[in-house]
């Protein structure tokens, strides 16, 4: 799916401020794995999100996609050429719905982004499939259809942005603590739906997480980052059976010190 090579960003360049946030980075993401990302504060989570999104330019290397029609170097490609195949979520539950629009504009909206050019109007058997797709939130929004977004609570509005993601049919998935702003309750919904979505559409996932609950039980891959290196990938059986102590032994084994318990925030 996407292959990088020898990432290198580097912020503030030959300043007092310099920060190497990601150094010589290299990751095959395989079709299909649902990655969980973690990590302390400042390890490179975000710019490596960043990076794959086309936020960010690589200060050198590569990163490819991988297709069945071979391999396409998508290294300087813009974040908006890029967004065609990659989804991305973030922390706040504001970003992903405009606030001041009806439910439905927003996925008319969403719905636009896979038919450029094409017109797509709101009629009655357009919104009989958008109650269906809202009716599997469980958070009563098929109902909702002419409210504005704004008048959601977060947690609505952070299930809704996954859902219309999911609906703009991408390829890769980037979750950045897509559910750190969250309470306890509403965290729970949207991770359960996170998984189904993942697993229906084959989705490839990467998804940046301090809820170790949530590292430990989600996915098929983990990755711990450690001042903007990826020091440990666990994959397969390992990943399944893996727990916190293991972790930590891992963790002193790769950097030969101890991971203090407020470097990754417990649940």
């Amino acid at each position: 799916m996407l292959v990088l090579e020898n990432i290198n960003v580097i912020f503030g360049k030959g300043t007092p401020d310099e920060n190497h946030a990601l150094k010589q980075i290299c990751l095959k993401i395989e079709k299909g794995d649902f990655i969980t990302v973690i990590g302390s504060n400042g390890a490179g989570k975000s710019t490596l999100l960043n990076v794959i999104a086309g936020t960010y330019q690589s200060a050198g290397g590569s990163i490819s996609l991988i297709s069945p029609a071979g391999a396409i170097d998508i290294t300087k490609q813009s974040e908006y050429k890029r967004a065609r195949f990659i989804g991305r979520i973030f922390q706040n539950p504001l970003l992903g719905t405009a606030g001041n629009m009806a439910l439905a504009d927003n996925m008319i909206i969403c719905e636009k982004k896979g038919y450029r050019g094409l017109k797509i109007s709101l009629n009655n058997a357009k919104r009989d499939i958008f109650r269906a797709q809202l009716k599997r939130l469980g958070l009563g929004l098929e109902n909702r259809l002419r409210d504005n977004v704004g008048l959601f609570s977060g947690g609505q509005r952070q299930a809704l942005t996954l859902l219309m993601t999911i609906m703009s049919k991408p390829e890769v998935l980037l979750l950045d603590e897509h559910t750190a702003a969250l309470d306890p309750v509403n965290a729970e919904i949207v991770m359960n739906l996170t998984r189904e979505f993942a697993k229906e559409n084959n989705l490839t996932v990467l998804m940046i997480t301090h809820n170790m609950k949530h590292a430990l039980e989600t996915g098929n891959r983990l990755l711990m980052m450690d001042g903007g290196e990826i020091i440990l990938d666990i994959n397969g059986k390992e990943k399944q059976n893996l727990t916190l102590a293991d972790l930590q032994q891992r963790f002193k084994a790769a950097k030969n010190k101890e991971l203090a318990n407020d470097e990754i925030l417990l649940t």
